[in-house]
């Protein structure tokens, strides 16, 4: 098996120019950020961050909500999608930042205040989901609201690279459990999209997409 996975960035800067072109994919960022926008908390969120952003198919559907909102990813050729995007609309209030929020030593520079943070389909690409969590509860402002995106535990077949390096999928007792041992109070689940696609091995399938959220306890 390859040793790369998908928090190396060359693999997603390949991707970038035909991202959005993917039917599928687009379906589920829509959903996805009806689910978040659907999620957030009754204020608008002051300061927002997106890890995982992309080409920003969700992050520019959340923005409108959003007084303030950075948006992160790895990928510079994803970034330079979102920025033409942001450029083309006008869109004032969107900062696309290039860190690999998945390093410690790099996220350490990011503020700690945010009230809100989201995610969509990128928690599974980090290999360590607990230190993942616990690195990101600190940057979470007392009160603030999480809300993650991800498969549901799958058959080890939804991505097209057998080589890629993922978590297939999260069982959600499980991941709870991580987010509580993270310090996150709170968590809840529900179903946000249900992906049907042919997997690798050429068969129609339903893959199930959950959103979590949970809260950074205010004391």
């Amino acid at each position: 098996m390859s040793e790369k996975n998908w928090t190396d960035t060359e693999r997603f800067d390949s991707k970038a120019a035909e991202w959005d072109a993917n039917a599928v994919r687009a379906a589920l960022a829509d959903a996805v950020a009806r689910a978040i926008i659907a999620h957030m908390p009754v204020a608008k969120p002051a300061n927002a961050l997106e890890f995982g952003c992309g080409t920003g198919l969700v992050t520019t559907r959340i923005a409108p909500h959003c007084a303030r909102l950075t948006a992160v990813d790895s990928s510079r050729e994803m970034l330079r999608m979102l920025a033409e995007k942001i450029a083309a609309s006008s869109i004032a209030n969107v900062t696309p930042l290039h860190l690999d929020f998945s390093r410690p030593e790099e996220a350490a520079g990011l503020e700690r205040d945010y009230d809100f943070v989201c995610s969509s389909m990128t928690l599974h690409h980090i290999p360590d989901t607990a230190s993942f969590l616990c690195e990101l509860i600190g940057h979470i402002s007392p009160g603030g609201t999480l809300a993650i995106a991800d498969l549901d535990a799958e058959d080890g077949l939804f991505h097209d690279d057998a080589t890629e390096k993922v978590h297939h999928g999260f069982d959600r007792a499980a991941l709870q459990t991580l987010l509580e041992s993270a310090g996150f109070a709170g968590v809840s689940f529900m179903t946000a999209h249900v992906i049907e696609k042919k997997n690798r091995e050429g068969n129609l399938k339903s893959y199930p997409v959950f959103l979590v959220t949970a809260l950074k306890p205010k004391a």
